[in-house]
């Protein structure tokens, strides 16, 4: 548990993380209120990485759900192992026999059989996905429902009596509740708006590109050899490339990965030669690349 706001500044940055004072906040916020957290912001901030900080904090298991078009209850709750099922009905089969043996007529065989059918549809056969495997936990996990934009509006709304309620029904065995409230984070890259029910029931967190400040520290701590003049132009560099128009603007793990490669490449500044020999690591569309050479005087002015 988190004792304070200060508490989980410092033990996040810990684990690699680095808060800003209002995301150290809302994580508090959440643990003390039990509220799902809601993180908006461009793909690569972040918002992933700040869940599996929180689980590594809390020593929780992070149990991950990736949604995607298409996405359903059978993928993400539970659905029953019917191919065990007929196994174990095939070596059944004389057991069967037995069951039915008295029986005169064929709807009388059914009820009989009718009386054993929580044999086969048990927790035995059951099998678990992620949502439900996180309220049946023992122990307290961390459920993360990753970008959750991408999911149909219909499996947002299946998802909002589970984020409420922390419970699940399930026709052949009732309802199963929470045994340990999981900590829910969802994250949303923005593909599409979220609705104001799912909104209500969660804190919301928008995580935009760090401050160059921020960006700095990162640096400084996943690449711990990094020399400070090549680390400060690194940075200035690609705050300077997502003022363009692209269609991908760089993220703080391209933002690494760009820093290694110049580092692997011996380069101690930030040249137009250096810029376009590595400028795969930092743009991720044919049509970036043209925007950035066209600006690039602009972009390494000191």
């Amino acid at each position: 548990m988190f004792q304070d706001v200060k508490d989980v500044q410092s033990r996040m940055e810990q684990t690699g993380y680095i808060p800003t004072r209002e995301i150290s906040t809302i994580v508090f916020l959440a643990q003390e209120t039990q509220k799902p957290v809601l993180i908006e912001g461009p793909a690569g901030v972040g918002k992933t990485e700040l869940a599996k900080s929180i689980a590594t904090c809390l020593g929780h298991e992070m149990i991950r759900l990736q949604c995607y078009e298409g996405l359903d209850e059978s993928k993400a709750l539970y659905e029953w192992a019917y191919a065990k099922q007929l196994l174990y009905t095939q070596m059944l089969k004389e057991k069967i026999k037995d069951v039915v043996s008295t029986t005169a007529t064929l709807a009388e065989a059914v009820d009989e059989i009718a009386k054993h059918e929580d044999a086969f549809f048990s927790h035995r056969f059951l099998q678990t996905r992620p949502l439900l495997a996180a309220i049946s936990s023992k122990d307290p996990v961390l459920l993360l429902i990753d970008e959750i934009d991408k999911s149909d509006p219909e499996f947002e709304a299946f998802l909002l009596e589970l984020l409420s309620d922390f419970q699940v029904t399930i026709p052949e065995l009732g309802t199963i509740a929470a045994k340990s409230r999981p900590f829910v984070v969802l994250t949303s890259n923005n593909y599409r708006d979220m609705s104001d029910a799912l909104k209500r029931r969660c804190i919301h967190l928008y995580i935009d590109y760090p401050t160059i400040e921020t960006e700095k520290e990162i640096l400084r701590m996943k690449i711990p050899g990094i020399q400070e003049r090549l680390l400060g132009r690194v940075v200035d560099t690609v705050a300077r490339i997502r003022e363009l128009d692209l269609k991908k603007k760089p993220c703080i793990s391209e933002t690494l990965d760009w820093a290694n490669s110049l580092m692997i490449l011996q380069q101690d500044d930030i040249t137009e030669e250096s810029v376009f020999k590595t400028l795969n690591t930092l743009c991720k569309h044919k049509a970036d690349y043209g925007v950035v050479r066209a600006n690039i005087q602009s972009i390494l002015k000191v």
